[in-house]
C-alpha cells in the first residue's frame, strides 16, 4: 500500500522531515515546491510502511 505525505514546513527544516519520514518509511524522492505566499515549502512524499519484523528486530527480540 502506497501513501502520499504530504507536509508543509519552513524550508530550512525541509531536510530534517525528509530525514524523519525517511527513518519511518520506505520513501521515494521529495518533491519541493514553494507555498503560495512563498514563505513555507510543500513536501511531497510517496511512501510505504517497511515490513513489521525486519532482522534486527527479530535479534533483538531474541535477547
Amino acid at each position: 500500500m502506497f501513501l502520499e505525505i504530504r507536509v508543509i514546513c519552513h524550508p530550512a527544516d525541509t531536510d530534517h522531515v525528509t530525514a524523519a519520514l525517511a527513518r519511518a518509511f520506505t520513501t521515494g524522492t521529495a518533491r519541493q515546491y514553494p507555498t503560495r505566499d512563498g514563505l513555507m515549502t510543500r513536501l511531497y512524499i510517496t511512501a510505504t510502511h517497511r515490513p513489521q519484523n525486519t532482522a534486527a528486530d527479530s535479534d533483538t527480540e531474541a535477547e
